[in-house]
């Protein structure tokens, strides 16, 4: 397994992230800010870009684990360089300054379109662009110690990091409004009984559930996987369209040894041996 600062990428920030890659191919991503709860700064953020761009750059990653550890995952952006004006710098426009932040996002949009399946590992305390980074994930697991808030509002501020987009669709725009809206705090269990995580594990635990989950996914088909998801993110508004799309991709799928060592497998009542091909 590699592990390097920032994915080791070149004019990486700093070591406010990290990135290693395991021989199988899952990568893991850790916001390494434990002394300020892993908040969100320029610093964090140019480095949370570099490993995500690295990580869905190495053609042998399949699966993306986001986490900030047993305490916490993060609490949004870091509210000492809000103070101190970092966040609005008055020597930028307004357009200059989204111009940074939409680069920055540039980190969830990856996750979101990379073949590669994410998941969120969370632990404690996930707010803000916190909980907008968690919602871009494919997957999410938490431990019985998270709990959630959207923050935005009570910061007077309204969305980033596709949070407001994301817990729309994951939740719908009832649900959605309401967590951003009223900052209204949700118990792990409750982000499990609305569909925000999909399982929840005891703290202690975390890092090994996040780790069987992605030794799940690597054991599956790589087009088969890859294709799903992208099927479930990106549906065209028509059904027709929609049709169209599974249909060709289906046959793509069916065309593979992956598929055809699939049906062995179930016949000859054996674990499949998929190569991605």
């Amino acid at each position: 397994m590699t592990d390097s600062p920032a994915g080791n990428a070149p004019g990486a920030a700093g070591p406010e992230t990290t990135l290693s890659i395991s021989p199988e191919g899952a990568a893991t991503i850790r916001l390494n800010r434990p002394e300020r709860r892993n908040s969100f700064t320029d610093t964090l953020m140019e480095s949370l870009l570099d490993s995500v761009e690295a990580a869905v750059a190495d053609p042998t990653v399949r699966v993306i684990v986001v986490t900030g550890g047993e305490r916490c995952f993060s609490v949004g952006g870091d509210l000492d360089e809000f103070a101190a004006g970092v966040f609005a710098p008055p020597h930028l426009s307004v357009e200059q300054s989204a111009g940074v932040l939409r680069r920055h996002a540039r980190a969830v949009e990856l996750l979101r379109s990379a073949d590669a399946v994410s998941i969120a590992a969370i632990g404690g305390p996930c707010a803000g662009a916190g909980l907008s980074l968690a919602a871009a994930c494919d997957l999410r697991i938490a431990s019985t110690s998270a709990v959630f808030r959207t923050a935005f509002i009570d910061a007077g501020l309204a969305s980033d990091y596709g949070g407001a987009w994301s817990l729309t669709r994951l939740l719908g725009e009832a649900r959605a409004k309401e967590l951003f809206l009223l900052n209204s705090k949700v118990t792990a269990e409750q982000a499990l009984e609305i569909g925000l995580v999909s399982r929840l594990v005891d703290p202690d635990r975390l890092a090994t559930a996040a780790t069987e989950l992605a030794d799940s996914l690597l054991a599956k088909a790589p087009l088969a996987l890859s294709t799903a998801k992208r099927l479930l993110g990106a549906q065209p508004a028509d059904f027709g369209a929609a049709l169209d799309e599974e249909s060709l991709a289906q046959k793509r799928c069916a065309y593979t040894a992956d598929a055809r060592e699939a049906a062995d497998a179930f016949v000859e009542r054996r674990a499949p041996r998929f190569t991605g091909a």
